[in-house]
C-alpha cells in the first residue's frame, strides 16, 4: 500500500499507470484510515491499493484527468460524470477544534453547541449539495452555522483550529490522522455519512478494481 503524488494521466512511464495487475488508485482526503478500513472488509490486501490524496477545492479534477480509478466520496455529488457504488461504510460525525478550544475537552456536542463558533465556506469546486450536509446551514432549532472562513487545504485548515476558535464540521474517520493539537470531537446530533466508491461514466474500470467495488459492496451490506 502507498500513497502518492499523481503523475499526469496517459504518462504510461509512471508507477501503476498500466498492466493488468497494477495497483488501484484509490482517491483520498484528509486520511487513509477510512479507506484502509475498507479495502481490509473487502478482503483486498493493502499492497493492491495505490492512495491518491485530493482537496476538496477540486475534488473529481484527478478523477476526470485519468489519475485515478475510484475515488472515496460522502453523500451524492449528483455530478451527472460521477457513478457511485452503493454504500460501502460509514463515517460518524464530529467538529474538529484546537486543542484550546472551548468544545475540544466534551466527550461529545449538539450542533447547536457548534454553532457558537465559526465554520468554513464551500470551497473552490465542492458540490454545494454536499457541503449542505458536511456544514450544515442551520441547526435544527434554526440557528445559522457562520461559514466565514475560507477553505484551501488541510494544513491551512489545521493552521486556522490552532490559532482561533474557528471549527470545522467534519467526520470521525479524521482521528486517525491529525496532530495532538487538533481534536476531533463527535457530534451526536448529525446521522452518520454514507461513503460510496465513485468512478467516471463512460469509463472501463480495470478488472482488479471492478472486482474490489463488488467485495465493498457485500461487505458492508453483512
Amino acid at each position: 500500500m502507498t500513497t502518492r503524488t499523481p503523475a499526469a494521466a496517459g504518462d504510461a512511464s509512471a508507477p501503476g499507470a498500466a498492466g493488468p495487475s497494477r495497483s488501484i488508485r484509490l482517491g483520498v482526503h484528509g486520511s487513509t484510515h477510512l479507506a484502509a478500513r475498507t479495502v481490509a472488509a473487502a478482503g483486498h490486501p493493502e499492497s493492491s491499493i495505490e492512495y491518491v490524496p485530493y482537496e476538496v477545492s477540486e475534488p473529481f479534477t484527478l478523477l476526470r484527468a485519468g489519475a485515478m480509478d475510484l475515488m472515496l466520496v460522502k453523500y451524492d455529488p449528483l455530478d451527472p460524470d460521477i457513478v457511485l457504488s452503493e454504500p460501502v461504510a460509514w463515517d460518524s460525525r464530529a467538529v474538529l477544534v484546537g486543542a484550546h478550544h472551548p468544545l475540544a475537552a466534551q466527550e461529545s456536542v449538539s450542533l447547536e453547541q457548534v454553532a457558537d463558533y465559526e465554520g468554513f465556506r464551500c470551497p473552490g469546486d465542492f458540490p454545494p449539495n454536499v457541503w449542505d450536509l458536511v456544514v450544515p446551514p442551520r441547526t435544527r432549532a434554526g440557528r445559522a452555522i457562520r461559514r466565514t472562513h475560507t477553505m484551501t487545504t488541510m494544513p491551512a485548515l489545521l493552521e486556522l483550529l490552532r490559532g482561533t476558535l474557528a471549527m470545522h464540521v467534519s467526520f470521525q474517520s479524521l482521528d486517525a490522522a491529525l496532530p495532538p493539537d487538533i481534536k476531533v470531537v463527535p457530534v451526536h446530533d448529525l446521522p452518520p455519512s454514507p461513503v460510496a466508491l465513485a468512478w467516471l461514466r463512460g469509463t472501463r474500470l480495470p478488472e482488479r478494481a471492478r472486482r474490489f467495488v463488488g467485495d465493498a459492496e457485500r461487505a458492508a451490506r453483512r
